[in-house]
């Protein structure tokens, strides 16, 4: 029996090898960098441009805007806008910006980082492109929850093309099932793999017991439907972000000297100036800028189509309101958190910034752990072990939304507890099986999941430029114009803000 199931591993290993060197070659790096570059142009470099605006509109706003953190009426289905981001947040704040960054550093070496940077930068305007469009196509199921993603925006945007009715569908259905299976990996066994090997390496406990112990909190929250998820979420989400970012800071400020080495070796190696792990340049280079990438998408998910759909359920009409959420999210995500992981492995002597080379044994969060241990002594790994415990459930929580919502597309809303009951044991599997082969298969189905999702916005760039146009137009410039809201009726739901 072990022989079977050893070589029942083996084959998915190799089959899947295969598969994620083709989803993730240059064609897919291009149309992931691509998307975001063309988004960026067609909007006029928003997220430069509109700076104040869209974080006066978001993070700037909590403590002034109560249409941002104002809680709906308990008949009302649909979740505030902070509910929103931090359900989103509670998401991609997981693994990748921990295990996932250090994954980046020992593979692709300093220069991976820059790369990391690229993506996110660009992918700022993928991410705010996916929720404007999430936004403009939702609509309400028969539990008059919204329903909104990029499954809905193939469908009825892409689909509303002249002779592209059938492709719009076929790729709605095919993002569901990437998703669906996408949920299995990046959203459930890697985050949950890295807790059970993180806590029984910090504390002993054994991942049997981890991984019961994750299925019970899980369930809790998870049959509880959205409503308890951004309860759950909006709570964790700023305490584990703020507690995490004052760790680093500390870091940080006391290897505040290394600023200058740390940020030329992440450029010298981004742009081959030097081998990388001692490696020839262009090898390294190619390693840097995949790894970064990868590892970039796998942080922030801009792209993937993921978060879209938590957004979708937010409290407002607007889509450009929900769309510099998404901005934000991909700015705190990556150019935060991930940077300041990076600074603490690279400034803790871990890696030889000459070289680039990893001069630790450690891998993953372990090497994350060694580097808030030379300045937290032995609390540093535990600190690290703690933090991939509650940015690895979040994440859990956030996805078994996104895979519940592919799920009602494919099989019905009714039939969605189905999904949650399988979710909820696939943890206990997760806890316990290969942490190589979970990431790997998270790699496959991420790209797998977001080419269709990449087409879709690339079809329909020129609405969401004309939807952005739109907003600028009637709220920045205050020109009076009628507003892009919804194709559909029903947006103008009584409940819903537009701000």
């Amino acid at each position: 029996m072990n022989e079977f199931f050893t070589g029942l591993v083996d084959t998915i290993t190799t089959v899947n090898g295969a598969v994620n060197n083709f989803v993730w070659g240059i064609p897919m790096l291009i149309l992931l960098v691509g998307t975001g570059i063309l988004m960026t142009v067609l909007t006029k470099f928003f997220q430069l441009s509109h700076i104040g605006h869209w974080f006066k509109n978001t993070i700037g706003g909590i403590f002034s805007d109560k249409h941002i953190t104002k809680h709906t009426d308990k008949d009302d289905k649909s979740i505030s806008q902070f509910q929103s981001l931090c359900t989103a947040l509670a998401a991609t704040i997981g693994t990748g910006n921990i295990v996932g960054v250090a994954s980046a550093l020992i593979a692709g070496g300093p220069g991976a980082i820059f790369w990391m940077w690229i993506v996110a930068f660009f992918g700022m305007m993928t991410n705010y492109s996916e929720n404007v469009l999430g936004i403009y196509y939702r609509r309400k199921n028969s539990k008059d929850e919204w329903c909104g993603g990029a499954m809905y925006y193939l469908k009825d945007g892409l689909g509303s093309y002249k002779g592209c009715k059938q492709i719009g569908a076929i790729l709605a259905v095919l993002f569901s099932i990437f998703c669906l299976l996408a949920s299995f990996g990046i959203g459930n066994m890697s985050q949950v793999n890295s807790i059970s090997a993180n806590m029984e390496a910090a504390f002993s406990i054994p991942t049997v017991v981890t991984g019961i112990a994750l299925m019970i909190l899980a369930a809790l929250v998870i049959v509880g439907g959205l409503k308890r998820i951004a309860s759950v979420t909006e709570k964790l989400v700023p305490f584990m972000a703020i507690a995490y970012i004052l760790g680093a800071l500390v870091i940080f400020f006391t290897n505040i000297g290394q600023v200058g080495a740390v940020f030329s070796a992440i450029f010298k190696g981004a742009f081959g100036l030097k081998a990388v792990g001692g490696g020839i340049v262009g090898s390294g280079v190619k390693m840097a800028l995949t790894w970064g990438m990868k590892r970039g998408v796998f942080s922030n998910e801009a792209g993937l189509g993921s978060s879209v759909m938590v957004h979708s359920n937010s409290n407002v009409k607007e889509p450009v309101r929900q769309g510099m959420w998404g901005i934000f999210e991909v700015c705190a995500d990556t150019m935060i958190v991930c940077t300041l992981t990076a600074f603490a492995v690279l400034s803790s002597g871990l890696v030889d910034l000459e070289t680039g080379a990893v001069l630790s044994e450690a891998s993953g969060s372990a090497l994350v752990g060694e580097a808030f241990a030379t300045i937290f002594g032995s609390f540093g790994p535990m600190f690290i072990a703690l933090a991939i415990l509650l940015f690895a459930f979040s994440t859990v929580l956030g996805w078994s939304h996104y895979g519940s919502k592919a799920w009602e597309y494919l099989f019905g809303t009714k039939s969605t507890i189905a999904y949650k009951i399988v979710f909820i044991l696939m943890i206990f599997i997760g806890a316990t099986m290969n942490l190589s082969l979970a990431w790997d298969l998270s790699d496959t189905f991420n790209g797998l999941m977001a080419m269709p999702n990449l087409i879709g916005v690339l079809c329909l760039s020129p609405l969401v430029m004309k939807i952005t146009k739109n907003y600028v137009d009637r709220i920045i410039r205050k020109k009076d114009v009628k507003p892009m809201l919804s194709v559909f009726p029903d947006i103008n739901d009584e409940h819903a803000e537009v701000k």
